[in-house]
């Protein structure tokens, strides 16, 4: 399919669309509207979000394949004086749209993203406030999404300060939801309010609020996933308990605003800037049929987004990284970049402290005096081997422009910023220049702290990494391991920083190997807590699988799992599957079909968990190969907090 541009259309009381071609011209230019609901249906047919409107505002639900899936919830905008935008305005006209579309992300879970969806647009008018905006409805085969766009604004721009729009879901479902890096809470929608971990500064927004996204468990073991697209200059959304219903609330703070010098006390910005045609970020109902399918519709959430605003990202290059930590010396950092060519990285990163006086406020545009930077980064290079740097909120908060054209120069590929807030308009505009900065410098970003995503990576594909999560840096549970797969690596990069044979991992080293595949992140982290002396002291041959594990693909395939219990995932990458199965704290036995593997005879690699050990992290490795065709159906023995890799080859025939 080839990528075509929108056509507009009006429809006067219609709910399908028929395609011809591309796109699809759907009704006369624009006209009056007749009655007061609408909806747009997906072009599988499965879909349907529905708008109504009149007394109360306009409200949005959702049905798939005839069941409601969202019962209808409010939709508007509240100005900062308290007025809602919705309930009193009325509908002038609707136009609808239909595009027929795929892309090639720069990087992603998949080669191509389905974008196909048909849109559906209402414009309303406030008598009160004289504003007039639109409703945008999309449905697409993955899920549905809604925003509003600013037509017109006494003065060309207003104050606002919430949201109205809701999620109510029928009776029976359950939510797993987290806020900052705390575990998940797994509750019916009324009993929302998950704990923030670490506990919430002074400035930061107190309440029950969660984080996205949030995932929706429905009693038939379909899902759902509640999140946002397109999030560039307007405050991050949570999600609050209202009864039953969850509603959007935007930041008033950042979301974890901790630093230096008394910089914890941070204002609260209640208010938010709309102009003339700025649209809201997409609020998204991401469904499934069943938890494991969840994983492969990650593409949506990124289609939502602008498309790249990098004319050229053949320069971004996705890959594994391994951390060159203090003290620093010249000839420790020589020994990493040849410890990551041997096992086929693509990079190292000096963490805090390598630059100025190794202070944390200190100056980031020189060394420090034991560590000669450019001879690593011209050794680095002979190796195929790029720099990373960290460099945290407080010197970037002055010398941004200043560091970026030097890093450049001097040969540095990405920078990994710590301490980031996000939160406010304001944290949003400074997160966006930092991207913008280094993209015109050809630098990666790696963005660290309590941030969440929002399909950013498609318009700025140098934007390849970020946190936002319970990774090993807390040494989490099982349970929580197999939880991530279904609520927060759904919604985009997950820099999760793998450990290996670590005495603080709560788990099997299968079952951190096996995390290379189960979790997306272009850019990986291995090896976190660990140096290269580490390996020194005998073969180690099951390190084998990070060496060969990409961190991007070209298909998957969620196999199998349930939220919290364990997780079965496939993933292709040219020629050669990664399969990676995760447990929690239950030993179990999982089969897993080969029947999408293309004909003829493969090489199956598998890295499993040796005889049960304690602690878990003592388990051996054992690896086994055999010959399998897609007619094979692979027995997995996980131990309690256990997991599996195996990495399947073609095999050549004569």
């Amino acid at each position: 399919m080839t990528r075509t541009s929108l056509t507009r259309r009006a429809m006067l009381g219609a709910s399908a669309l028929m395609f011809t071609g591309a796109a699809a011209a759907v009704g006369p230019a624009l006209g009056a509207v007749s009655g007061r609901t609408a909806e747009v249906t997906s072009p599988d047919g499965r879909l349907r979000l529905r708008l109504s409107w009149g007394e109360g505002g306009p409200r949005w639900s959702v049905l798939k394949d005839r069941r409601v899936l969202m019962q209808p919830s409010p939709l508007g905008l509240v100005l900062a004086d308290g007025r809602r935008l919705g309930p009193e305005a009325t509908c002038e006209a609707q136009t609808r749209a239909a595009r027929t579309d795929a892309y090639a992300p720069v990087f992603g879970t998949d080669a191509r993203y389905d974008a196909s969806h048909r849109e559906l647009v209402l414009r309303f008018r406030d008598p009160a406030t004289r504003i007039a905006f639109d409703i945008v409805a999309r449905a697409y085969d993955a899920g549905v999404a809604i925003r509003y766009r600013m037509v017109s604004l006494p003065g060309g721009a207003a104050r606002f300060g919430d949201e109205l729009t809701g999620f109510l879901f029928p009776p029976g479902v359950t939510l797993y939801a987290s806020r900052d890096e705390g575990d998940y809470q797994v509750c019916a929608p009324a009993q929302l309010a998950p704990v923030a971990d670490p506990p919430l500064t002074e400035s930061a927004d107190h309440g029950p609020f969660a984080d996205l996204p949030v995932t929706v468990k429905f009693g038939d073991g379909a899902c759902a996933l509640i999140t946002e697209s397109d999030r560039q200059v307007y405050p991050r959304a949570q999600l609050v308990a209202q009864g039953d219903a969850l509603t959007i609330r935007t930041m008033r703070y950042p979301a974890r605003a901790t630093g230096w010098g008394g910089q914890d006390l941070t204002p609260p910005e209640p208010e938010f800037t709309l102009g003339v045609g700025v649209a809201t970020p997409w609020r998204v109902l991401l469904t499934a049929d069943r938890a494991a399918a969840l994983m492969e519709k990650y593409g949506l959430i990124p289609s939502l987004a602008a498309p790249s605003r990098i004319k050229d990202a053949a320069w971004v290059r996705p890959g594994r990284a391994i951390r060159i930590r203090a003290p620093y010396t010249t000839e420790a950092s020589l020994r990493t970049v040849d410890f990551a060519a041997a096992h086929k990285l693509e990079y190292v990163m000096y963490d805090a402290h390598w630059y100025g006086d190794g202070t944390d406020a200190s100056d980031a545009s020189y060394p420090i005096a034991c560590l000669d930077l450019s001879r690593v980064i011209a050794y680095g290079a002979r190796n195929d081997i790029g720099v990373i740097l960290y460099v945290d909120r407080v010197p970037v908060s002055r010398q941004l422009e200043q560091i970026c054209a030097l890093y450049q120069q001097w040969g540095v590929k990405g920078v990994k910023f710590g301490f980031v807030w996000e939160g406010r308009q304001s944290d949003d505009a400074f997160i966006l220049k930092i991207i913008e900065t280094c993209a015109r410098h050809k630098l990666l970003v790696n963005l660290h702290d309590d941030l969440r995503p929002a399909g950013l990576e498609r318009t700025w594909p140098n934007y390849i990494a970020l946190e936002g999560v319970r990774g090993n840096e807390h040494f989490p549970t099982p349970r929580h391991n197999v939880t991530l797969p279904f609520t927060r690596s759904v919604a985009g990069p997950l820099d999760y920083t793998i450990c290996y044979a670590n005495p603080r991992n709560q788990t099997t080293n299968a079952h951190q190997l096996a995390m290379a595949a189960v979790y997306y992140n272009p850019l990986t982290f291995l090896y976190w807590y660990d140096s290269p002396d580490k390996y020194a002291d005998r073969p180690w041959p099951e390190l084998r699988w990070f060496d060969e594990c990409p961190t991007t693909w070209h298909e998957t395939r969620g196999l199998d799992g349930e939220i919290g219990e364990y997780v079965l995932v496939a993933r292709r990458h040219g020629q050669r599957w990664f399969i990676g199965a995760m447990t929690n704290e239950k030993a179990r036995r999982l089969t897993c079909d080969l029947s999408f593997l293309a004909p003829g005879k493969w090489r199956a690699e598998i890295f499993r968990d040796g005889a049960p050990a304690s602690p878990a992290w003592t388990t051996g490795v054992v690896m086994e190969e055999k010959i399998v065709d897609r007619a094979a159906v692979l027995t997995l023995n996980l131990n309690a907090a256990g997991g599996q890799a195996v990495l399947l080859t073609p095999v050549e025939t004569a």
